[in-house]
């Protein structure tokens, strides 16, 4: 509990077990807002403008693989409470939320800071985490958070929301890509998981991050970021930051969509940084497919070649986590020209442990910790 940023961090220095290495820290916070991410209104998605929302979805995709969406059907109201309660719960007192805390990998509702990786990491990174899965909500909800008492409630209806407004944006992401409809219904879309991050102010924003550079490894990311910034991207060889929008979600490609759409779209690298003036927390649903899914480009958008070769979706998520988010190793390692008799050419053994839990991923590249090949 002692560990959590916002517990002790007020009035203090930045501690030296949260600086990063030159060539890895944010140094000049002064980088452009990106104005060219679409911002794309969803009200005219239903009419006979759907054409070209499903155009400018595909185009954003595949030049950034993040843009913002707008009129998307979750109230104001709803959007305002959930960050509400999201802030109450990290201005707890510690009381309280040490009963959430936990290092335990296989608790499913969890407090905790920094990474999975907190005890094994040389750089630790400025935020404390609250995760839980959200699907099936009947059976995670009694896990959940008991206060504040308006959590449970009010976080469900938003997950309810947030999974129905993700599966809308799938189906047009499939139109676009000549995809029958549905195709990212089922066990490509099953899994749902809610990560709430808290990042207080930080006396020296230049030398930390909130989170490194990496990808999602999951379908798609919904991503409630408040007014405060922090959200870059890296595109083009800069890194830029996408400017929060009064009632709207950021929408961001995973690896999984790059790797069935067959290098149509990307997976968008990205990162947060800190402030040192006020605290910003966000809520990013993770939408992802049920560990045992087998992942392949679609067939219809295999053309001569395909880029990648099936797998099992668990399968993808040991190799994310045994080379930190590495995202170009990564997703080398299911490329269909790797291949030597079903194995990676090169690639070191996985240490398998127990069944894999979806609540131990960390979408986040962790930076290098001491054992590789393991997840825990």
């Amino acid at each position: 509990m002692e560990k959590l940023v916002s517990s002790w961090s007020k009035n203090k220095p930045l501690p030296e077990s949260y600086i990063f290495p030159p060539e890895t820290r944010p140094g000049n916070l002064i980088v452009p807002t990106c104005k060219t991410i679409p911002v794309i209104d969803l009200c005219n998605a239903e009419g006979r403008n759907r054409t070209d929302i499903v155009q400018q979805i595909l185009k954003a995709s595949q030049e950034y693989g993040f843009f913002q969406v707008v009129n998307h059907g979750i109230s104001e109201n709803l959007m305002n409470e959930s960050m509400d309660v999201f802030n109450e719960l990290f201005e707890m007192p510690d009381e309280d939320k040490v009963i959430l805390y936990s290092e335990d990998p296989k608790k499913s509702c969890r407090l905790l800071t920094s990474s999975l990786n907190y005890d094994r990491e040389k750089v630790h990174q400025w935020r404390d985490n609250l995760r839980h899965p959200c699907h099936p909500l009947q059976d995670c909800i009694k896990h959940w958070p008991q206060k504040p008492i308006r959590y449970r409630e009010v976080v469900a209806a938003l997950s309810i929301e947030a999974k129905k407004l993700g599966l809308r944006i799938l189906e047009l992401v499939s139109e676009g890509l000549g995809l029958e409809s549905g195709y990212f219904g089922d066990k490509l879309s099953e899994a749902l998981h809610l990560f709430v991050n808290h990042y207080p102010p930080c006396p020296d924003p230049s030398l930390t991050l909130g989170i490194t550079k990496h990808c999602d490894p999951n379908l798609l990311t919904i991503l409630h970021q408040g007014d405060v910034h922090g959200l870059q991207i890296f595109n083009n060889e800069e890194w830029i930051g996408v400017e929060p929008l009064p009632n709207a979600f950021v929408v961001n490609i995973g690896n999984q969509l790059q790797i069935i759409s067959n290098n149509r779209l990307k997976s968008g690298e990205h990162r947060v940084v800190t402030n040192s003036r006020v605290a910003r927390t966000t809520a990013a649903f993770f939408i992802a497919p049920s560990e045992d899914s087998i992942i392949e480009p679609a067939i219809s958008l295999v053309g001569e070649a395909s880029v990648y070769r099936a797998y099992e979706y668990k399968d993808f998520l040991l190799d994310y986590l045994s080379h930190m988010g590495n995202n170009e190793v990564v997703l080398g390692r299911f490329e269909s020209q790797s291949l030597n008799n079903g194995t990676p050419v090169n690639a070191p053994p996985i240490q398998r442990g127990p069944k894999f839990e979806l609540s131990r991923l960390d979408h986040g590249s962790d930076y290098p910790s001491k054992p590789k090949g393991t997840l825990e």
